[in-house]
């Protein structure tokens, strides 16, 4: 059991009976008034979104989840194939349980996977990804000094804003919360 406080996005709770994935949670206060948790969450069997709010002093329900690692293998139709490191079993897992991590999924890519009761309920990225930039427009000489941001398809096809000195064919890294350019990836 936790308090309603302690709930965060990505958190796996039970509420109703039901197993759900927190995708917003925030602390409400206002004025004089009890504060609250406003939360966005996805039932893990059915897929809906639902906003429900807690008092910060509810109890939680949260069940045992085992973290496991994965590797990434390919994509068929909608489902992406992941592999057990460990026993080697392939199983499909369906692009809403990885949400926007689908944009930076290339293959052989060690993932960590939240399992319960022998079923994922989420998939974990790691936080910085290596990735090749595919294309982008040309460097401008000079342009150096002004550091003016440009657009790069990377090999995954997400678009990313870089700095104006990267080139087709470099790798760079890139924060997997947020999207956004790192630094030039060292060999």
């Amino acid at each position: 059991m936790i308090k309603a406080s302690d709930i965060r996005k990505g958190k796996t709770i039970i509420h109703e009976g039901s197993l759900f994935v927190c995708h917003d949670a925030q602390h409400v206060a206002k004025g004089n008034k009890r504060s609250y948790m406003q939360t966005k969450l996805r039932n893990l069997k059915s897929g809906a979104m639902m906003d429900v709010r807690f008092s910060v002093d509810d109890k939680i329900d949260v069940p045992f989840v085992e973290s496991k690692e994965y590797e990434f293998l390919y994509k068929d139709g909608q489902d992406y194939i992941f592999m057990d490191t460990t026993t080697y079993d392939q199983l499909p897992i369906d692009t809403d349980l990885i949400g926007d991590g689908v944009n930076y999924l290339v293959p052989n890519i060690k993932v960590t996977c939240d399992v319960y009761e022998d079923g994922i309920i989420a998939v974990n990225l790691p936080h910085t990804l290596d990735l090749v930039v595919k294309d982008t427009p040309p460097v401008v000489k000079g342009a150096t000094v002004t550091n003016q941001p440009k657009e790069a398809v990377l090999e995954t096809g997400v678009r990313v804003r870089v700095p104006g000195f990267i080139a087709p064919g470099e790798k760079i890294r890139v924060d997997t919360r947020s999207g956004e350019y790192i630094e030039r990836a060292k060999s």
